[in-house]
């Protein structure tokens, strides 16, 4: 083994919305990755925009700068632990991890998450000490508590002896002390990478071998297979084996060799033992299998990935609008969907059911499972989608179900009704403590199906001044029943298009979800009850055209806006008997059965009034 001093790889890992891709964005720019002039749009490495819009990255990002002659590649990686199963991939492929701490909220539930997994791998991590310029901020404080996380996870000596430098990624400075002039810009954090971050390892006369870490697809070039090198050379031309996941091997030919710099990807004559590199020319390719030489092939074990914790039913639109908002409405293109997510999508999981239209879809999160909708309903794709629901497991003979640490941040004056709900849905209160300003710092230990529906709730007790994170613990005994959602739906009678007049007599029973002209359908929700029953209601009923005149029928017709639900939002709200219909063009609520008769039908049989169609995994 030989290791190349002109090459550093190191991945950026943070809780979400600590700065790790603003942070990039001062790298590029300090190493000249960009030319003068040119105009970069903030946060250059979230190139998707679903990130943009919701501004949190999604999908690892690979890049490279050039500093004093060595070449740093560096992997941009996402903060919320749902997606974890990327930071989990990517971490493979580095030597070393730049661990970004906001200066004033310090370690996170997420920063635990990404810690753990850096240092189970053996990696040491700079501290970055990131926000430095923001007002009450206590970076010496954010170091001691750093520390202690570090103690709390069980790192090694030489792991706890962590190089630290203070950082303000949005102005664009690094310091070694509090006290150094912020003068020199970002270079003081590029000294330290190439002084701290060991070079890679790699044999470069041994046999080619590298491990599939992400996956790109180009209309031109096919798939493209990004990893690191571990051993050997690969050039154009090269014939290799792709080693599968079921134990099958391809043979195909290299037909480029990518390398990255800044925010573009070029042809490179040869990638070697320690480069990330980018190789297209396979027919079909999946994440976490080999690229290995064929006379002496070494395939390398499929990286472990954390079991989802929430599974959602994915079922094929069969409402009455199904057709003319959307490209792709079949199964058969429900199926192909789902089954090409799952060549990248190393943390999903899909699997059939009794129904052939019906998939079940696991996934870390409701988040995970969000975006992928989201994805697919911009690509065309019209489904239905369930509420979501926990994964029980059976251990030691006993129901256990997902448990998650949550860390709340609120004003003082609404404590009370926060731990309030969250007591009604079986959370327990860890530690208490005073974050400065008025403000508390409140840990809990909550059973995952209690935060399901709980965080617009949240938005609400603590007039959107809160700030709520949660990330998964462990498996825990079964927290008994939770009550779901308080308040009934209203339930649109006909189908039909709405108007001011239907609508008008019904705001008293509750609040709408629509305006008037939308066209609705039988069993569509439109609306949330004031009461706790569902109410069938028929927002389509006109005025009758007469030649009767009175003050009180021509009065105007006012309307309260309604209240408009995003995708998460509506997914949070919807009870078990009920789904959340998405199209190119709009989200609806429906319940699972449309036909009235045949819904009461089926609550007198249960006598539940809820839908017996959910089973939950044992």
């Amino acid at each position: 083994m030989s290791a190349r001093t002109d090459v550093r790889n190191i991945a950026i890992i943070a809780h979400v919305d600590h700065g790790k891709t603003t942070l990039v964005d001062g790298l590029l720019q300090q190493a000249g990755a960009f030319r003068r002039g040119e105009v970069v749009q903030e946060c250059a490495l979230d190139s998707n925009p679903l990130e943009r819009e919701r501004g949190i990255t999604i999908l690892s990002k690979t890049t490279a700068i050039t500093w004093q002659g060595t070449r740093i590649n560096i992997v941009d990686t996402p903060g919320h632990a749902d997606f974890g199963g990327e930071v989990e991939r990517v971490l493979r492929m580095v030597d070393s991890v730049l661990l970004l701490v906001d200066a004033f909220e310090g370690p996170m539930p997420q920063t635990r998450f990404v810690t753990r997994k850096a240092l189970a791998l053996g990696l040491r991590p700079i501290l970055v000490v990131n926000k430095i310029d923001r007002d009450g901020c206590d970076p010496t404080g954010t170091v001691d508590a750093v520390f202690d996380l570090f103690c709390h996870l069980g790192a090694s000596d030489a792991q706890l002896d962590f190089p630290v430098i203070y950082a303000s990624g949005r102005q664009g400075f690094a310091i070694h002390n509090l006290e150094d002039n912020r003068e020199n810009g970002l270079t003081p954090l590029l000294d330290l990478i190439v002084e701290k971050v060991p070079p890679p390892e790699g044999n470069l006369d041994a046999p080619f071998c590298m491990q599939v870490a992400t996956l790109d697809y180009d209309d031109y070039l096919g798939f493209v297979a990004i990893g690191r090198v571990l051993d050997g050379r690969v050039k154009v031309g090269d014939r290799l084996h792709l080693a599968h996941r079921d134990g099958s091997k391809a043979e195909f030919r290299v037909q480029k060799v990518l390398a990255s710099q800044g925010l573009k990807r070029f042809e490179i004559a040869e990638g070697t033992a320690g480069d990330i590199v980018a190789v297209t020319g396979m027919a079909e390719l999946n994440v976490g299998e080999t690229l290995t030489d064929i006379l002496q092939p070494r395939i390398l074990p499929h990286m472990a990935i954390d079991e989802p914790t929430i599974s959602m039913e994915f079922i094929s639109n069969d409402g009455p609008f199904v057709g003319p908002e959307g490209k792709y409405v079949t199964t058969r293109n429900l199926r192909e969907r789902l089954m090409k997510e799952l060549k990248a999508n190393v943390a999903l999981r899909v699997e059939d059911t009794d129904k052939p239209n019906v998939f079940k879809v696991s996934g870390r999160g409701e988040l995970h499972l969000s975006v992928l909708i989201e994805t697919m309903r911009r690509e065309g794709y019209e489904l239905c989608v369930s509420q979501p629901q926990v994964i029980f497991k059976m251990i030691g003979g006993k129901r256990c179900e997902p448990y998650e640490e949550v860390t709340i941040d609120l004003d003082e004056a609404y404590v009370g009704a926060v731990i309030e709900k969250l007591g009604s849905r079986g959370g327990r209160m860890t530690e208490m403590s005073p974050s400065g300003g008025g403000r508390v710092r409140i840990e809990y230990l909550c059973p995952s199906r209690g935060l399901i529906g709980y965080r617009s709730e949240f938005l609400t007790d603590t007039r959107g001044t809160g700030v709520l994170n949660h990330n998964f613990k462990e498996y825990g005994e079964y927290a008994g029943p939770i009550k779901g959602r308080l308040a009934g739906a209203l339930i649109a009678q006909d189908q039909g298009e709405s108007n001011a007049y239907g609508m008008f007599k019904l705001q008293d029973r509750g609040q709408f979800f629509i305006t008037a002209q939308i066209k609705v359908y039988g069993g569509q929700i439109v609306g949330v009850h004031t009461r706790d029953n569902d109410l069938i209601v028929n927002p389509t009923k006109a005025k009758q055209l007469n030649n009767i005149r009175t003050h009180a029928a021509d009065e105007k017709l006012t309307l309260t806006p309604p209240l408009s639900l995003t995708l998460e939002e509506a997914l949070e709200f919807i009870n078990e008997d009920e789904l959340v219909e998405v199209t190119p063009k709009a989200i609806r609520l429906r319940k699972r059965i449309l036909d009235h008769n045949l819904r009461k039908a089926n609550e007198k049989r249960t006598g539940t009034g809820q839908f017996t169609g959910m089973e939950e995994e044992a």
